[in-house]
């Protein structure tokens, strides 16, 4: 942590001072370092409030009708909370209605004042008092408490001031608006709320897989007044919206889709991109250089966020970097000699390192964005693109299972002879290893790796690397050091573990090597959703992982809001909302208006919400009577659609279907495609807010 500021020590006057340092951590990541200590009677060079690089207003609001008899009073004087609070409760002068007048202090003194209202409540009788806190800070911080090199490499970054600050001048601007548009605001937010709990699924779970979207609201996210985001991995912790990092993080794409097209946009494939060689720069400004698995993730990304669009407009404009970024791939595959679905050259990643050799982890990764990119390329008309893409994915699935698959129970990293003493999982049980599988069931790809393979991989991950104490599994591993995310005692899945004692693991020596014997919570979510997308046994131990997390940052633990990893409310924590799709079965194309549900979670009774690219609301399906009711209802926006597919029942073998909208019957064609009803309507339907389309299919 960087400690800057003023101490006034004036109260010590003619005494003796002893100033005392300590560096209390014990890791490589810790050190210490003080200088410019002065002692002066000038506190600092003298400048204007308003240029001081934390200059802002804060601001507390009273909204309340009132009734005759009730008072509502202001005041901003008091030489304390105390004291204002006394005169409040007693009615004194301090608490006399009236309005605020400005009052000064020394800065080193605190401005106290309070807004309250006095009710007289008869028996049983309820009344609301709604108070408002609203800030506006408009400068950016220049440099941050650990990374004094965070925000520099910005153009123009002294000139950029917080987003919300081209909307409103001060804080009391903004409580001016709230309470002009409290009603819709407050109304849609608590919409939203019923809407998201209005869910058969667990409580935990709704909670767990969605509380880490609060991080856009911290310090680890934020937005220029240009209309740039920027994010850093968690709060202050490592530079520049990190491909391999927030690639993982699935909630902000499916709740506020808007945000990641702009960054794959003006980010990825602009500020980022290299349109020499196709390289998506691993951190913006900071960092032009690739990560080969953030680069292949950030491919996935784009085909989702094409998906989460109402139209083909954001697929087009960008097509021709996001061709150059697939082709940058394949490129590095040929590295060897060969382009035949696996890279083995130098492969930078989010374990901090230059891995080698087939890893299959990363190749997985490549495999599934090839086959994104075919899907993008054929909805260019780009099929012999497509294709060649996804030969080499097929290609690459086929030696990922004949190469990387070590003794019929895991995938691993094939040590490269030119580069041992470099660092890698090697014969270890590695918890990213079947990651581009995962993936593609995020964007609706199907299968891209072998389905037997990976099943046997995913039961190895429990076996192996989950474990209800990790206190006993970290003493026993061989490798030392890790930061401690989950304490003795508490359980997880321990990012890798060597199970043959035959061979050497980890590969070479590096000070990296400690995040094998780490529980790093955006890594176990990710393998939690694809064990239940897989379905069957596997899905009750998806869920058995995320409810372990959920467990360790229990609120009688820990801040349930801040899933931690290097930094607070870290970025790859929200892959959390991925075991939310995998266990509603979601699957969405918004331009081509396809909507697909398949509930790993009572699927005879299901109920839950869902996103879409103009509007969200609720998705039900029950069965009763040899009969499946399914029910979409919007609650905002709209909703597009052309194709609904679901899973019947299993008595429905050759169901018929009837499709009606807002109680009018719709023309609708029903097929079966392995084991799924899909409904394709005649003419596009639209789903409008108090709209309710109803899907009811009959054996």
């Amino acid at each position: 942590m960087r400690l800057e500021g003023i101490f006034d020590v004036r109260e010590f006057a003619g005494q003796k001072a002893h100033l005392e340092i300590v560096d209390d951590s014990d890791s490589g990541w810790g050190n210490t370092g003080v200088d410019y200590i002065v002692f002066t009677d000038e506190a600092g060079t003298p400048i204007s409030a308003t240029d001081a690089p934390d200059f802002g207003t804060l601001s507390l609001t009273l909204l309340s009708s009132l009734s005759a008899g009730d008072r509502a009073s202001a005041d901003v004087a008091g030489e304390s909370a105390e004291e204002v609070f006394r005169c409040l409760a007693t009615g004194g002068a301090g608490a006399a209605e009236k309005p605020i007048s400005p009052s000064r202090s020394q800065a080193s003194q605190k401005l106290v004042g309070a807004v309250s209202r006095r009710m007289t409540l008869k028996p049983g009788e309820e009344q609301k008092a709604v108070f408002l806190i609203t800030w506006h800070f408009q400068r950016v911080e220049y440099t941050s408490p650990i990374f004094t090199s965070g925000w520099e490499k910005i153009r123009d970054f002294d000139k950029l001031k917080r987003h919300y600050a081209k909307r409103f001048r001060d804080a009391t601007e903004v409580a001016v608006y709230l309470a002009k548009d409290f009603a819709r605001l407050s109304g849609e937010t608590k919409l939203w709320r019923q809407t998201w709990y209005d869910s058969t699924l667990p409580h935990w779970l709704l909670d767990r897989s969605f509380l880490n979207i609060s991080t856009l609201a911290t310090t680890t996210c934020h937005r220029f007044d240009n209309g740039r985001y920027w994010f850093w991995e968690g709060v202050y912790c490592c530079q520049g919206t990190c491909t391999h990092v927030w690639h993982y993080a699935q909630a902000i794409a499916r709740i506020f889709p808007e945000i990641e097209r702009d960054l794959r946009e003006r980010v990825d494939y602009g500020i980022s991109f290299n349109a020499a060689t196709g390289v998506i720069g691993n951190r913006a400004e900071y960092d032009p250089e690739s990560a080969t698995d953030g680069h292949a993730g950030t491919i996935l990304r784009t085909l989702r966020e094409h998906q989460m669009s109402p139209d083909a407009d954001f697929l087009r404009r960008n097509w021709p970097n996001i061709k150059k970024a697939v082709e940058w791939l394949v490129d590095q595959d040929g590295k060897d000699g060969k382009v035949d679905g696996l890279i083995t050259c130098a492969q930078p990643n989010t374990l901090d390192a230059e891995w080698f050799g087939p890893i299959s982890w990363i190749s997985s990764l490549y495999v599934a964005a090839l086959k994104a990119g075919a899907e993008m390329a054929r909805e260019m008309g780009e099929a012999i693109t497509a294709d060649r893409w996804e030969a080499i994915s097929k290609q690459g699935a086929y030696l990922i299972r004949d190469r990387l698959f070590y003794r019929d129970k895991y995938f691993i990293q094939k040590p490269d002879s030119k580069h041992l003493d470099a660092i890698g999982s090697g014969y270890g049980c590695e918890i990213d290893q079947v990651f581009g599988q995962s993936w593609a069931w995020q964007v609706g790809l199907g299968r891209v790796l072998s389905e037997p393979h990976t099943r046997k991989a995913l039961e190895s991950l429990w076996r192996y690397n989950f474990t209800p104490d990790v206190g006993p599994f970290r003493k026993g591993c061989q490798i030392p050091g890790g930061r401690w995310y989950a304490m003795p005692g508490e359980g997880g899945l321990v990012m890798s573990s060597f199970p043959d004692p035959e061979q050497p693991n980890p590969l070479g020596a590096n000070p990296a090597a400690f995040y094998f014997n780490e529980c790093m919570s955006g890594f176990e979510h990710q393998v939690a959703s694809h064990m239940v997308w897989e379905g069957g046994d596997l899905a009750e131990k998806g869920l058995a992982v995320s409810r372990m997390i959920h467990d360790r940052y229990h609120a009688s633990k820990r801040n349930p809001w801040n899933e931690v990893e290097c930094g607070d409310h870290y970025g790859r924590a929200l892959a959390s909302y991925s075991v939310f799709t995998g266990v509603c079965g979601y699957e969405y194309n918004g331009p081509k208006g396809y909507l697909a549900f398949a509930p790993r979670l009572t699927p005879e009774h299901f109920r839950a919400p869902f996103t879409a690219a103009e509007g969200w609301g609720t998705y039900s399906q029950k069965t009763e009577g040899g009969r499946q009711k399914v029910e979409i209802e919007l609650k905002w926006g709209r909703l597009r659609l052309k194709t609904l597919s679901i899973v019947p029942e299993a008595m429905l073998v050759t169901p018929r279907a009837t499709v009606t909208l807002g109680g009018h019957r719709l023309e609708a064609k029903l097929t079966m495609d392995q084991g799924r009803a899909v409904v394709t309507f005649a003419s596009e339907a639209v789903v409008s807010v108090g709209g309710k389309l109803e899907l009811t299919l009959d054996a």
